[in-house]
């Protein structure tokens, strides 16, 4: 049975990982976002503009991979950015199973005139961190994120 001091310490590790942090790390970002990006489009939305103005025009199921959406989130995001008339949205002739997704014009704008925007909160949130640091940083949040080998 533990001593209610070794309880104490666990409890003190848990609330300090990975997880708490990751939470205090999505409040600050999605706080200097609706200050200083947009208070009405969000970062995932952010991103789906941003991917179709790279990649041109996509079908939901490619989009939501490259975004890294899943279905009950894509649907609903996708709906939003159309009703603001950022993105258009058909059934592929070839496939009446796939939605195909489409930037408008309004959406390629507010991509190009958010985008710096957006790189100034990563540089604000990543200044206390030399250029190393952040590079090095940035790499392992890359691989936490990436699903194991064996999977």
């Amino acid at each position: 049975m533990p001593t209610e001091a070794d309880l104490a310490e666990t409890l003190a590790t848990a609330i300090g990982g990975l997880g708490p942090l990751a939470r205090r790390l999505n409040q600050v970002h999605t706080r200097l976002w609706h200050e200083q990006v947009d208070r009405d489009l969000t970062g995932p939305q952010f991103t789906v503009l941003s991917l179709l103005h790279m990649h041109g025009d996509l079908d939901q199921g490619a989009l939501g991979g490259l975004a890294h959406l899943d279905k009950s989130t894509a649907a609903p995001l996708l709906d939003r950015l159309e009703r603001r008339g950022l993105v258009e949205t058909a059934k592929d002739d070839a496939d009446k199973r796939r939605k195909l997704v489409r930037l408008t014009d309004d959406g390629r704008e507010l991509a190009g005139r958010l985008a710096p925007a957006v790189i100034a909160v990563s540089d604000q949130m990543l200044s206390s961190l030399t250029d190393e640091e952040r590079e090095q940083f940035l790499a392992l949040l890359h691989r936490l994120v990436q699903p194991p080998a064996d999977q």
